[in-house]
């Protein structure tokens, strides 16, 4: 039987969207793919002894076959037939809103693991070209697997109830979500359209929502969230709104439609499946975005139509799904025969 090792390490500088990718292929493996033993190492932090030099000499004297890196925090001298999961390259199409180190940590390390990988796993298909583009990636080596929403937004939730109509933004504020122009689109919507903003995490905006909250209308910070909560936020929202420069597969788009919330996003974020049944503008055009957001509320038949058609497309995309594909990924390397 053969051994499949899971870097499953989840320290504080892995996202919540990774740690749940970590969780739910650790998770699910062994039921989807039983012909193979599965061993976990989720000790030691990242750039240590423990990582570096530690968990390789683990992996070696535990004889695994194929190891499977599930972040992008790798082992330098990463050895043996390995599958390199990296779900984007933002820190390197966007290196100046990261700290100095991240920028040549992905010229060195990551790009050797992406060169040195038997195969890669990414979650959309856009990162190819930046694959290609900043590491020179061969393309027939890179599979896409969809990621999908977890099992708690499948089920059914009371809308949250709220003074106003709302629209909601799910995720982190770094400058990469560029969320100034999530606010200058709100606060620029017609005064007819008494309409909220709700922000999920801290309110860590200078004092910008208080500024541009009105008595008819007001911007809020919710603060950390429960993922029971956050399914009641999607489901009363108008729209999920997304201003972000690009992503990967942001999971709070295929939450928000299978909850049944219609989702806006930028054309540089929003994932290929999701696409076709979401509303679109370019980064950081607020006039675009607003237009956008102004269409939903006015148009119920235009939001129902993203609702329905969203959540079919979003329920069909599940962990399970994901675990099968990325289970045919082991065997079509383990079948190959020679080390890397």
């Amino acid at each position: 039987m053969k051994r499949i090792g899971f870097d499953a390490r989840i320290g504080r500088r892995v996202s919540v969207g990774m740690a749940t990718y970590i969780g739910e292929i650790v998770a699910r493996m062994p039921r989807v793919a039983p012909e193979f033993s599965y061993r976990v190492y989720d000790k030691g932090g990242n750039f240590g002894f423990a990582e570096q030099i530690g968990m390789p000499l683990r992996m070696r004297r535990d004889r695994i076959d194929l190891t499977h890196y599930l972040a992008h925090y790798v082992p330098y001298l990463a050895g043996g037939r390995f599958v390199f999961t990296i779900h984007d390259l933002i820190h390197l199409r966007f290196e100046q809103y990261f700290r100095a180190y991240i920028g040549p940590y992905y010229r060195t390390v990551v790009k050797k693991a992406c060169r040195n990988a038997a195969r890669i796993i990414t979650s959309d298909r856009r990162t190819i070209a930046d694959l290609v583009h900043y590491y020179d990636v061969d393309p027939a080596k890179i599979a896409v697997i969809p990621l999908a929403a977890r099992d708690r937004f499948f089920t059914p939730v009371e809308a949250f109830n709220s003074e106003r109509p709302y629209i909601l933004n799910v995720g982190n504020h770094r400058e990469h979500k560029d969320i100034p122009t999530l606010l200058a689109a709100w606060a620029a919507l017609p005064a007819d359209l008494e309409v909220d903003l709700s922000l999920t995490g801290a309110d860590d905006f200078g004092g910008a929502l208080q500024r541009l909250s009105t008595p008819r209308r007001r911007a809020i910070a919710l603060g950390d969230v429960s993922d029971d909560e956050l399914a009641a936020y999607y489901a009363g929202a108008r729209a999920l709104v997304h201003p972000a420069l690009l992503e990967g597969f942001g999971l709070p788009f295929v939450e928000a439609m299978v909850v049944g919330c219609p989702v806006i996003a930028t054309t540089e974020s929003i994932p290929e499946p999701l696409a076709p049944v979401s509303l679109q503008f370019a980064a950081r055009d607020a006039e675009a975005a607003g237009a956008q957001i102004e269409r939903v509320l006015r148009d119920e038949t235009l939001r129902r139509d993203l609702l329905e058609r969203g959540r079919e497309v979003a329920r069909a995309l599940t962990w399970e799904r994901t675990a099968q594909a990325t289970a045919e990924v082991y065997r079509s390397v383990l079948a190959e025969g020679s080390d890397v």
